[in-house]
């Protein structure tokens, strides 16, 4: 009977069954704006998933603090003292 003339290595051993857990991942199409996604999974492009919002997405983020920025900046210019207008200390005689 054959037996072997030196013990195999764990890492030897272990390189056979290295690419038993690999698979192919499973894709479609997002309903609402046709970009790929993977399936079970929610849509980084526009944020849906089965058809309803869950996410919002960093496009749609970015847009509200732009927003955000432009009202702040309209409340500072409009809160600043006009040209000719007295200072807020100066005391009227």
């Amino acid at each position: 009977m054959p037996v072997p003339k030196r013990k195999r290595s764990k890492s030897r051993r272990d390189k056979r069954f290295a690419n038993k857990g690999i698979k192919a991942r499973a894709f479609g199409s997002c309903k609402n704006c046709n970009e790929i996604v993977q399936s079970h999974a929610i849509c980084q492009g526009c944020g849906f998933y089965r058809g309803r919002k869950v996410i919002t997405t960093k496009a749609e983020r970015a847009g509200r603090r732009g927003e955000e920025r432009k009202l702040r900046q309209q409340k500072l210019e409009a809160r600043a003292p006009q040209q000719g207008d007295a200072p807020i200390d100066a005391k009227p005689e």
